[in-house]
């Protein structure tokens, strides 16, 4: 082999194992709370090897169906240049079907998915170390008071570390989870050997002969079996982090293993037990895998990786409202970048603190991770459905496959991700409303933004002034001093309302007039030398637009200063940016329902300035106010 292939090798297994410390914490800890619920959760089964073998195999097929076929082998081949999750599907997906006639409806959906994803951000902090910290219980009885002081103690040291950046301990993640997956596979292997009958469960004959068996309660069931999925769209959405090889490597070499003998090994311990203390072991299988002296330890260990599967989903969730406000679907918030080196490593305050506050009502409110497992599989199962309908849609109109190649393929995962998702829909009483509100609520606030931002757009170009015939007119009946003036526009047409506002009001030009419109793209990155687009107008107007992938970062100044353009460099200290605050009033004919324009306009408010959004020198902004109608 080749140096420059053995190179490649090596560069590869250390993706791979990066990707264990950072992509694979959410489906990682599920062992702690799948295989009880199922017995132990809204509905109980009997403890008998009917019931194990079944739930065991149920366990087992989901996971080769769902993460490893439909996501890991199918969906990561639908990167949208590199990356995935539901916006980069949906941006990928409008790209090629946008003048279908069912093109909104596509959009409807991926937004309600990312939706979804806002109510899972919330529950799996909560759920993840409320079951690690519940291990206490396992060791003595007399700890149960301190487990929920001591989780909060955990969750809110998790939020307040967010703003200083994750990079430094992520250096530490991969390890850990190593270990922790090592460990799994372990306490596995160990029943295994003891009970070995216990790997029958791989035979789909038990998952049916269950259903045959318990109708009702099989199909109940499904609902704390998807347990065991969760996490499966993470795996998608952070496909661009470490590519598509080094992701499956990591799955199908060392994560899945690992996953599967523990599930097998807690249903073979069961089965080894006898009733009363298969009972009692039921409660908490997980910890009851490991010999009693090797507990505490254990305890340690899975609240170790209980956090990091916490900090890669908030870390997610900044990376999807950073994805949502370059496409439109979220206001402009305040973001940080918390590494100099890498650009996708970001904190956004807001969202932090709201999912810190979301969380700790959840660990106060519910109490027990037993209880928040009834909220958990209707976020998680909602979303999948999405994306096999997403997935149904990208196979027929984007990969052109046959229909009747693709139909049995949709059907076969809209069967399983459909029942999986009406099981869960019995939990809505008991706490699967949560994250339905949550859902509902985000949904609302995405096409509000979206909308609302349309209609503003399409009321100022209405009563806009061509830029051409603007520059014409002002070219001999303004005076002009020295400098540049860059005045920033939504619009690729038209005159920005500053522009003609500090005409009216300070009856000068620059001698350098930039009209200038951030355009992002429906691709993660644009090629540097795509950048930049520039129209001369002459004598001294130009229009320029700065291309921008939903990706990346939106630095005005530093795209500027790159290149000389426009007539020459652009010095910082002779350039002032001329921004527009816009002040919406209802029109006579309304866009949308005037709670919507109200709930804009309130979005609006609030929203960071173009100035901090754009990263524009503060020293050398001035803002002018207009009024439009929506």
């Amino acid at each position: 082999m080749s140096a420059v292939g053995t190179d490649r090798d090596n560069a590869k297994l250390k993706l791979a194992a990066a990707a264990v410390g950072i992509v694979f914490g959410d489906i990682g800890t599920s062992p702690l709370y799948a295989f009880r619920e199922t017995f132990r959760g809204t509905h109980r089964l009997p403890i008998d090897d009917v019931h194990v073998l079944g739930v065991v195999s149920l366990i087992f097929w989901s996971m080769t169906l769902v993460v490893a076929i439909q996501y890991v082998s199918i969906l990561m081949r639908a990167d949208n240049k590199g990356q995935g999750g539901s916006l980069a599907l949906l941006a990928l997906l409008n790209r090629n079907m946008s003048r279908s006639r069912y093109g909104w409806l596509i959009v409807l959906l991926g937004v309600f998915a990312t939706s979804l994803f806002y109510g899972d951000s919330m529950i799996t902090p909560a759920i993840s170390v409320l079951s690690a910290v519940e291990g206490l219980t396992v060791v003595n009885h007399r700890l149960d008071n301190l487990v929920i002081p001591i989780a909060l103690v955990l969750l809110i040291g998790l939020f307040v570390l967010q703003k200083r950046g994750t990079a430094k301990v992520g250096a530490l993640f991969a390890p850990v989870m190593i270990v922790y997956f090592v460990v799994l596979a372990g306490l596995g292997i160990v029943q295994l050997v003891n009970t070995p009958q216990i790997l029958w469960a791989i035979n789909p004959y038990y998952a049916v002969q269950f259903f045959l068996v318990d109708k009702l309660y099989a199909f109940l069931a499904l609902g704390s079996v998807v347990l065991a999925v969760t996490g499966a769209e993470a795996l998608y959405s952070d496909m661009g982090h470490f590519g598509r090889g080094p992701m499956r490597l990591s799955w199908f070499g060392f994560v899945m293993p690992c996953l599967l003998i523990n599930y097998f090994g807690q249903g073979a311990m069961i089965l080894g037990l006898g009733d009363a203390s298969a009972e009692e072991a039921i409660n908490n299988p997980f910890f009851y895998l490991a010999p009693e002296t090797w507990r505490l330890p254990l305890v340690f260990l899975a609240t170790a990786a209980t956090f990091i599967a916490s900090q890669a989903v908030i870390s997610g969730a900044f990376s999807v409202t950073h994805q949502a406000i370059q496409l439109g679907y979220i206001p402009r918030l305040s973001i940080r970048h918390t590494s100099d080196e890498h650009s996708g490593q970001i904190y956004i305050p807001s969202i932090n603190w709201a999912l810190m506050i979301a969380v700790i009502v959840l660990v106060l409110t519910f109490r027990t991770s037993s209880n928040l497992a009834a909220a958990y599989g209707i976020a998680v199962t909602g979303a999948v459905t999405i994306d096999t309908l997403l997935m149904a849609v990208l196979l027929v109109g984007v990969w052109k496959w046959r229909w009747w190649v693709a139909a049995p393929v949709v059907l076969l995962f809209l069967i399983v991700d459909g029942a999986y998702f009406a099981a869960n829909l019995v939990k809505i009483p008991d706490g699967g409303w949560f994250p339905l509100l949550v859902g509902a609520i985000a949904f609302t606030l995405l096409t509000t933004w979206a909308k609302g931002r349309r209609l503003m757009r399409a009321r100022m170009t209405e009563a806009g002034l061509p830029l051409d015939i603007f520059a014409k007119s002002a070219r001999t009946s303004t005076a002009r001093v020295p400098g540049t003036a860059i005045f920033m526009n939504s619009g690729s047409h038209g005159t920005p309302s500053a522009l003609l506002h500090n005409i009216k009001h300070n009856k000068v030009l620059h001698e350098r007039v930039i009209v200038l419109t951030v355009q992002i793209a429906d691709i993660p990155y644009v090629d540097p030398e795509s950048r930049v687009e520039i129209e001369s107008l002459n004598d001294g107007f130009y229009r320029v637009i700065l291309h921008y992938g939903f990706m990346e970062e939106t630095d005005v100044p530093t795209a500027l200063k790159k290149r000389e353009m426009c007539g020459g460099p652009f010095d910082m200290m002779k350039t002032s940016f001329f921004l527009s605050r816009q002040t919406l009033l209802t029109a006579d004919k309304p866009g949308m329902a005037v709670w919507r324009e109200k709930l804009f306009a309130w979005m609006m408010r609030n929203s960071a300035t173009p100035m901090e959004f754009f990263r524009l020198p503060t020293n050398r902004v001035v803002e002018l106010g207009s009024q439009v109608e929506i």
